[in-house]
């Protein structure tokens, strides 16, 4: 449980970093933005160095929970509701994830 919970606020930094250079360049909000975003990529790559396991299979993994992130930020931040093929994509990239994270070693 630890190790998803890592994953999630890994996922919520990365999102954040990248989220608001786009407000920046796309929607002419204030280049500020790009304060807050780089601390937030930071934290991303910071977070990352903390999981337990080699550095390829954390990166491996950890895209199944970034996917069920930006889908839940889509929902939230930007409106829109995903459909059912958006959900059905991220479990199948959460059991991904879990096969990957949870393997017998």
């Amino acid at each position: 449980m630890r190790t998803f919970f890592l994953f999630v606020v890994t996922a919520i930094a990365e999102i954040v970093g990248c989220y608001l250079p786009y407000l920046w360049l796309r929607q002419g909000r204030s280049a500020w933005l790009l304060l807050p975003a780089a601390a937030g990529l930071t934290l991303f790559a910071w977070l990352l160095s903390l999981h337990p396991t080699a550095a390829g299979r954390t990166y491996a993994a950890y895209g199944g929970v970034y996917i069920g992130a930006a889908l839940l930020w889509l929902w939230a931040v930007d409106g829109v509701r995903p459909t059912s093929w958006d959900i059905a994509g991220a479990l199948v990239a959460l059991a991904g994830m879990g096969i990957i994270m949870f393997q017998p070693r």
